[in-house]
């Protein structure tokens, strides 16, 4: 039986001008840690989809992990890594906020639930 997913979505508001070069250091900085950490990268999608001088952009970064013990490995291991808070901290002059929340598909919310 192959495990429930979990869902680990970033929300990111980037400064106005700040988009690309906030997804380019995504990318080559944060991505290969939280491949480490079990996540698999599912896509990164750029709202509006243009890279804007003017305005802000809505980034959303989904992962996915496999079930309940991947998704509490994944958490361990960040809240030990003291480069993970450094890493957000050095983006602070690109964003203006940040949120991270959890979810699984409706079908799987059940096994999930079952502890």
């Amino acid at each position: 039986m192959t495990a429930e997913k979990i869902f680990v979505v970033d929300r990111v508001v980037t400064k106005p001008g700040c988009a690309r070069t906030f997804v380019d250091r995504y990318i080559a900085e944060y991505v290969p840690g939280g491949r480490e950490r079990g996540m698999t990268l599912d896509r990164i999608l750029v709202s509006p989809p243009l890279w804007s001088d003017d305005e802000a952009n809505v980034v959303t970064i989904t992962w996915s992990v496999e079930g309940v013990r991947s998704w509490w490995d994944m958490t361990r291991q960040g809240r030990r890594d003291p480069e993970l808070g450094r890493w957000w901290s050095d983006m602070t002059e690109y964003i203006t906020e940040r949120s991270r929340t959890m979810a699984a598909q409706a079908a799987d919310v059940e096994g999930l639930a079952d502890v």
